[in-house]
């Protein structure tokens, strides 16, 4: 048998396809590193999901009062969002 048979129990494993490993990854069968992979995957997925919010958080409630900078004169309402903001700062 496959070393991919110890995967097809894992959560997300859907019929028809079963276990989908497309690039590979884990067809030594190493289950050491499927779970260090997967918890990878669950972390970086949430840091998107803040990232995300925080893209678009300021665009629905505002932003904050005052200044960014004081000695600058820069206010935080003329930072924009995205990657924009980084020619201001």
């Amino acid at each position: 048998d496959s070393p991919l048979r110890a995967f097809e129990n894992e959560l997300g494993v859907q019929a028809p396809t079963g276990f989908w490993d497309p690039v590979g990854f884990t067809k030594d069968g190493d289950v050491e590193k499927f779970k260090r992979r997967r918890v990878t995957e669950i972390k970086h997925g949430r840091v998107a999901m803040l990232a995300t919010m925080g893209y678009i958080t300021p665009e629905i409630t505002g932003k904050f009062p005052g200044y960014l900078s004081p000695a600058a004169g820069l206010k935080f309402e003329d930072i924009p969002n995205g990657l924009a903001a980084i020619s201001k700062v």
